[in-house]
């Protein structure tokens, strides 16, 4: 009926309330209960595998080591962590977890594939050997391994082959093969260090460093990498922290026979230097010319040190007069340095001292180009100027006399000169011959008419080249005759006597 409440007795809702109670707490039981490791283990590596699927391999990680924190006795679960580790390129942790799955499950082949991998990416031949031998055994109709049989038979010719070149310094080759070499094992710490150390002897001490700082970086205590360090020091002329790292390695490996051989070389190139150094600044050039030889013997790789010694050995040979020696020394230290600029204007120093002008300029325009400062500029007008001069006819010479020549030791000059090579003395010689004696004594007349007079000598003496604008009708007969009767000699008509 519409509107009729109907009363339910306290026994009967009593009996319905706690039946419903019986329910809920019997769903409850259900959620509460845990799920046992196992389970969330299973379900963490099924997460793990969609996110290595989805290429979220950090993800990935960390859902597979879950997994086996849960169960560290999974090999399966090693073995997938290894296949992570192996995409973003961590060969050593790959490595790792794959020898823990095959201790756990000897028979595993898939560990194995990851093994022989992992030891080809860094360079262990007989690693990746064993790996695969084992898997042969296990699955003799496998293929999973090819790839890596075929690239361990290459990185064993490439070594042979790196190390004969390595023998023979031949660094450059070293550096190519080692490239081929890293392109098969990529994680391969020591041949990146062997590239780096070939690096430093080839004078590319930025790219070996680099590559030292970033094996550091991976293993602090690698005694390669702190050797390669030092011998970068060492080509840029850092002997004392060179030695030091040198000193280091030793300390990590005490039979590091390189770092043992770097250390001798860095402290007997340091005592000589200092040695020399220590000579010339004494005086006792002799002695330094022979520290500064010896030193050069030590290694003739290192040419940032050997062309500073070479242009120590130039600076001695200018004072001890050869100065010749000294622009070959000077010449070495450009071809190993070609912007050394002390070694550029010490050689043209003494180019200006030789006489060789040409030489001097060419030098002087060189520095100029390397730093132009007012001194260097002042160098090069004043190589020029004794080049200009150098051109001209050198009456000082022609008449036999110095720069500081009186105008009576002129005359004698002149008078001596002029009897000799005068025309007619030579009037029973061959044609050639008077050619030659008239040219002669034309260039007496020419140096005395300069040098007898104050104002051309004065012109002359600053470098202008006055015998081009006043001499051209000179007449070698004319000046003859008039010395001769100004200074009461014999006239024209003198006759020689033979």
């Amino acid at each position: 009926m519409d509107g009729e409440v109907i009363l339910v007795s306290d026994s009967e809702d009593n009996s319905t309330n706690s039946d419903m109670d019986v329910e809920l707490e019997q769903e409850d039981c259900v959620q509460i209960v845990p799920k046992d490791n196992a389970t969330i283990a299973e379900e963490k590596k099924k997460l793990g595998n969609d996110q290595y699927k989805a290429q979220n391999y950090q993800s990935a990680l960390k859902l597979y080591t879950d997994a086996i924190s849960l169960c560290p006795d999974s090999a399966a679960y090693y073995g997938n962590r290894a296949a992570c580790y192996m995409m973003l390129l961590n060969y050593n942790s790959a490595l790792s977890d794959a020898r823990n799955a095959i201790r756990l499950d000897p028979k595993f082949e898939k560990a194995y594939v990851r093994v022989a991998k992992c030891c080809v990416a860094l360079g262990d031949i007989i690693g990746a050997e064993q790996a695969v031998k084992t898997v042969a055994e296990l699955d003799p109709q496998s293929t999973a391994l090819s790839s890596e049989q075929q690239a361990v038979q290459k990185l064993r010719q490439l070594e042979t082959t790196i190390q004969t070149n390595y023998d023979t310094q031949a660094y450059r080759n070293v550096v190519f093969y080692l490239d081929s070499a890293l392109k098969v094992a990529p994680a391969c710490l020591r041949y990146r260090l062997l590239k780096a150390e070939c690096l430093a002897f080839l004078e590319r001490c930025e790219e070996a460093l680099d590559i030292a700082v970033g094996v550091m970086k991976l293993d602090s205590t690698s005694a390669d990498a702190i050797y390669v360090r030092g011998l970068c020091l060492y080509y840029t002329d850092n002997l004392e922290k060179g030695i030091l790292h040198f000193e280091r390695a030793l300390q990590l490996d005490p039979d590091h026979h390189k770092s043992k051989q770097m250390r001798s070389k860095c402290k007997q190139l340091k005592e000589m230097k200092e040695n020399g150094n220590m000579l010339f600044k004494s005086g006792r050039y002799r002695e330094a010319h022979v520290i500064y030889t010896d030193a050069l013997k030590i290694d003739e790789l290192n040419k940032d040190i050997n062309s500073k010694l070479l242009y120590n050995r130039a600076l001695v040979n200018t004072r001890i007069g050869a100065l010749r020696e000294a622009v070959a020394d000077c010449t070495n230290v450009l071809e190993l340095n070609a912007q050394y600029l002390k070694a550029l204007l010490l050689r043209a120093r003494c180019y200006n001292d030789l006489e060789k002008y040409e030489d001097a300029v060419a030098d002087y325009e060189t520095a100029l180009q390397i730093e132009k400062t007012p001194e260097i500029k002042r160098l090069l007008r004043d190589a020029k100027f004794e080049l200009k001069k150098s051109k001209r006819k050198d009456f000082y010479k022609i008449l036999g006399v110095t720069r500081e020549a009186t105008d009576d030791e002129i005359k004698k000059a002149y008078r001596k000169k002029a009897l000799v090579h005068h025309p007619d003395r030579h009037a029973n010689s061959s044609a050639e011959e008077r050619k030659v004696e008239e040219l002669k004594f034309k260039e007496i007349g020419e140096a005395y008419s300069i040098l007898s007079d104050t104002r051309k000598k004065s012109r002359y003496d600053s470098g202008q080249d006055i015998a081009e604008h006043e001499q051209t009708d000179f007449d070698a007969n004319q000046m003859f005759r008039t010395f001769f009767q100004f200074s009461g000699g014999r006239n024209a008509s003198f006759n020689f006597e033979y």
